[in-house]
């Protein structure tokens, strides 16, 4: 493993444990050149998998990118990061299981939109206001109006 610091290109595991979810083993590295210690993560990849974009675009799935997507949405929300860890560490899974290489950026979106419907209905404005374009404040009094109509349906 490479270290992030001085770029050197051996390093030692000081302690690996899984992580509280159980969907990952952490390692605490030591770099062999410049003695930094730094914090690996290891998870199992079911599939490749392909995003199909718009314009018929494909690039690789990138677990980080939909991590840093739901963190801007939760971002000074009061939820517990295991809790964001579990939504797209969920949403992987589903992705990894569903027998398709390729998945639609599209259908991503409305995964995390379910999974955040469920978790914060404020991070949940916040990742629809982006993931559907909103461009007037009128888009947001609409979507809200309808998810406070939602909660109190519930």
């Amino acid at each position: 493993m490479r270290c992030p610091f001085c770029g050197h290109e051996d390093s030692q595991v000081k302690d690996s444990r899984p992580t509280e979810d159980g969907a990952a083993i952490r390692r605490r590295r030591q770099c062999e050149g410049c003695a930094a210690r730094f914090t690996t993560f290891e998870r199992i990849q079911l599939r490749e998998l392909w995003v199909l974009k718009s314009e018929n675009r494909r690039e690789p799935f990138d677990r980080e990118k939909l991590l840093r997507s739901v963190a801007i949405a939760t971002r000074k929300r009061p939820i517990d990061p295991v809790r964001i860890e579990k939504l797209v560490s969920g949403i992987q899974r589903q992705l990894e299981t569903a027998g398709d290489g390729e998945v639609s950026s599209k259908r991503i979106g409305e995964m995390v939109m379910e999974g955040l419907k469920g978790l914060d209905s404020v991070a949940y404005i916040r990742f629809a206001s982006v993931y559907r374009d909103f461009s007037e404040a009128r888009d947001f009094e609409e979507f809200a109006g309808s998810v406070e109509q939602a909660g109190r349906d519930s």
